[in-house]
């Protein structure tokens, strides 16, 4: 661990959800791994967050990290002014507001220095979520108001690509911060390889995951490979379509497990046996579905278009990307049938994953923070 810095920091990180929501995601995961490690070099960090069924309104985390629970999926965003102004969440130097879509305009109703983090520009995504009318005004929200609003913050954002959107919609590049993703390498892999071609897609199951292309690749693929598995590992309140799909296909549940929510240990047995990993998501900011399977040593699958993932993914080294929905079908049709590439990819993949610390994504974080908590220093731009 690098030495903590001299000066301490009370920080409040507003994000959407956190970890235990159902809806959970990376987001969430990036909020809480990156508090935990700022709570460890010394800071106090307070998450606030939405409340879901049986949530407690108050946690603390054993590394030290307050987490605050009000108000639903639009309420959160109020309730954040609300419980800010009533001096209910500290007396913070520098505030985080984490833009998924939405941000919580922090700015506007605190006078303390705000950094916005946003993984990823949504522009493909709302006409997925939401009906047109709303999309549209989530997109000139996002895409107009966001950029006026916040043109004197620092920002931060998890790859090349995204910083490259924003600085589409009106950011200035000399004020963002690229700060990558973490992911934790195993010093050996949970279990062996099943002797079986088997495919795993890893995340939360809401639309614009597309995971429906996944079962349609094993669909396409099975009469080429009759042992062909697929695991769906993740929740979401899109389950109940995934599952409808399947139907639709005629696979089987022991051919397409849509397993849930797994815990992190079958987690890391599920990526160690699987040959490959499929990311048919319409849009990632980084994609630490990718990292935490490449840190298993499983090669992933995604597409060229969708953010993040093109550089998550080395194309040709660590996993490959397809260019439509039949160049990614050919890809894991390559990868499944040629042993020895995937093999050598399966061991750069653990080499890529293993540049990319956790350790060293806090002190990336935790240095523009430090900037922006400083009065003295100079605007961003």
């Amino acid at each position: 661990m690098l030495d903590a810095p001299d000066e301490q920091l009370e920080i409040l990180l507003l994000n959407w959800r956190d970890r235990t929501h159902p809806q959970g995601g990376g987001s969430e995961v990036f909020a809480e791994t990156v508090a935990a490690g700022l709570a460890r070099r010394g800071h106090r960090v307070t998450i606030f967050c939405a409340r879901h069924p049986g949530s407690p309104t108050e946690t603390v985390t054993p590394d030290g990290v307050r987490i605050v629970r009000a108000g639903g999926r639009l309420g959160v965003y109020p309730a954040a002014a609300l419980r800010h102004w009533r001096r209910r969440l500290g007396r913070p130097d520098v505030i985080v507001d984490v833009q998924n879509g939405l941000p919580f305009f922090a700015t506007l109703w605190s006078r303390t220095p705000v950094v916005l983090l946003c993984h990823h520009v949504h522009r493909e995504q709302w006409p997925v979520v939401l009906g047109a009318t709303a999309a549209r005004a989530g997109w000139w929200i996002e895409s107009t108001l966001s950029p006026r609003i916040h043109r004197d913050c620092r920002y931060v954002t998890v790859s090349e690509v995204s910083k490259h959107e924003l600085v589409e919609l009106g950011v200035d590049a000399r004020a963002i911060t690229v700060v990558h993703n973490g992911v934790s390498v195993p010093a050996t892999l949970a279990a062996a390889r099943s002797s079986h071609p088997s495919l795993v897609v890893l995340g939360r199951l809401v639309p614009h995951k597309r995971v429906e292309l996944a079962l349609d690749t094993v669909a396409r693929l099975l009469p080429e490979f009759p042992d062909l598995t697929l695991t769906v590992a993740g929740r979401g309140w899109w389950h109940d379509e995934i599952i409808a799909h399947r139907n639709r296909l005629g696979l089987t549940p022991d051919v397409v497990d849509v397993r849930g929510w797994v815990s992190e240990p079958e987690k890391d047995v599920l990526l160690s046996r699987s040959w490959l990993s499929l990311v048919p998501s319409l849009k990632e900011g980084w994609g630490i579905a990718v990292m935490e399977a490449a840190a298993h040593g499983t090669p992933s699958v995604a597409f060229r278009d969708a953010g993040g993932v093109a550089e998550s993914v080395v194309d040709g080294v660590t996993g490959l990307l397809g260019d439509d929905v039949d160049g990614f079908v050919d890809a894991v049709r390559r990868l499944l049938a040629d042993d020895a590439l995937r093999q050598r990819m399966s061991e750069q993949a653990r080499v890529h994953a293993a540049a990319y610390g956790w350790e060293q994504t806090v002190v990336s974080l935790e240095s523009v923070l430090l900037a922006a908590a400083r009065p003295s220093d100079a605007a961003p731009r």
